[in-house]
């Protein structure tokens, strides 16, 4: 079903391997946080998807596990921004943002993380809707 969708949307896009489920497994373990169903569901048919500048639209299992754990350990990041115990970082544009999982009052959202202002906003409804927006809208859309 992904990948149908993102060769739909973004013919350009390189799409990884799936994950295997240890390594999706270990995201929700590592970060104590239940992984949304529909990023599990991606990650079970592609390991990561990039676009054709090499930017991670959504990063590989073993990447969503390490960056999240170097974000929330980053003794400089506890002193500059809010916790990011709620979140889970998933994806980046070339332009600096991040994208994050984080849970709202109607379920899980996708917000836009900007690192200089520690602004998030909800910019996302679904992995679909994100992914349909990264990869139709270019860069910037999250503005």
């Amino acid at each position: 079903m992904w990948r149908e969708l993102i060769r739909e949307l973004y013919p350009e896009a390189e799409l990884a391997d799936p994950a295997e489920e240890a390594a999706v497994a270990e995201i929700e373990k590592a970060l104590a946080l239940p992984l949304p169903f529909e990023l599990a569901s991606l990650l079970r048919e592609c390991d990561g998807v990039y676009n054709e500048y090499g930017d991670a639209v959504v990063w590989t299992a073993e990447r969503l596990v390490e960056d999240n754990l170097a974000i929330r350990g980053e003794p400089d990041y506890l002193e500059l921004y809010a916790p990011f115990d709620e979140m889970i970082f998933f994806g980046d544009s070339d332009m600096g943002p991040q994208f994050a999982y984080v849970h709202t009052d109607y379920g899980p959202g996708i917000v836009v993380w900007d690192h200089e202002t520690d602004r998030r906003r909800l910019v996302a409804v679904s992995l679909r809707d994100y992914l349909v927006r990264c990869l139709t809208q270019g860069n910037g859309w999250f503005r």
